[in-house]
């Protein structure tokens, strides 16, 4: 599919996935073209044709999100319960076992992760935001994925979100993140603090012993690749980022 990012790690241990860009959907104006909210104020239909096309492109029968807090809590799926019932939980993180049902998130500049076990198969798609990363989704993450399946060899990537170089901060919300990073985040060599989310993420992962992979991008400052809610406020797209159980 147009746009579709991928990860070679994901790649190379079979799993289906996708960190999709605006590129290649339906809809219009502010939410051009790939958009995968109707809460952001698109049509539903629109919406729905974006979904059907990510489906398409991944070979799944059913893409699976929450509705996203900027927490920690994370919910596994059961097929048998139906993605617009899903959507209604809240939640940051989407563990599934279920061939044909994608593990999603959706993102604006918040960071995607994508997270799979080498030998069972099972997947997680975690929304990271820096909320989300000082609350320790992606550790919540996958202490529940191998409370499901076990201990076993993980392979993540981390997509496109708001790079170092536009993520200014305050000094209060600079403060939280370097005290639960496990290493050194925040730059000061400009006026203000900023931080860089994907060290962050990529320091707790490697510390829950995954093998890390980076899909780089950086939402705010490509506008003609990625939506960006710091960019253009509420009245914008958003990502989907997607990965099927093998």
């Amino acid at each position: 599919m147009a746009g579709a990012l991928s990860s070679p790690l994901l790649e190379a241990h079979g799993f289906r996935h996708a960190f999709f860009t605006r590129e290649g959907g339906v809809s219009e104006g502010a939410y051009a073209s790939l958009n995968f909210s109707v809460g952001a104020g698109d049509r539903p239909e629109r919406v729905a044709e974006n979904l059907a096309r990510a489906r398409s492109a991944l070979g799944v029968d059913a893409l699976y999100f929450l509705s996203q807090v900027h927490g920690r809590v994370v919910v596994e799926v059961d097929p048998s319960e139906p993605p617009d019932a899903f959507v209604r939980r809240e939640g940051d993180a989407v563990i599934s076992r279920a061939r044909g049902a994608a593990a999603c998130v959706r993102v604006a500049d918040c960071a995607p992760v994508l997270i799979a076990g080498r030998s069972s198969g099972a997947v997680a798609a975690v929304h990271a935001g820096w909320r989300g990363a000082v609350a320790g989704v992606v550790t919540r993450a996958v202490e529940r994925l191998r409370a499901a399946v076990g201990e076993e060899p993980l392979v993540a990537a981390i997509g496109p979100h708001i790079g170092v170089g536009a993520f200014e901060l305050g000094e209060e919300v600079a403060a939280e993140i370097a005290r639960a990073a496990r290493v050194e985040v925040i730059d000061r060599s400009r006026a203000r603090p900023h931080a860089d989310l994907r060290a962050m993420l990529a320091a707790e992962l490697a510390a829950l012993g995954a093998e890390v992979d980076h899909v780089e991008g950086c939402t705010y400052s490509d506008a003609a690749r990625f939506f960006s809610y710091r960019r253009d406020g509420r009245a914008s797209g958003r990502h989907l980022a997607a990965i099927a159980p093998r």
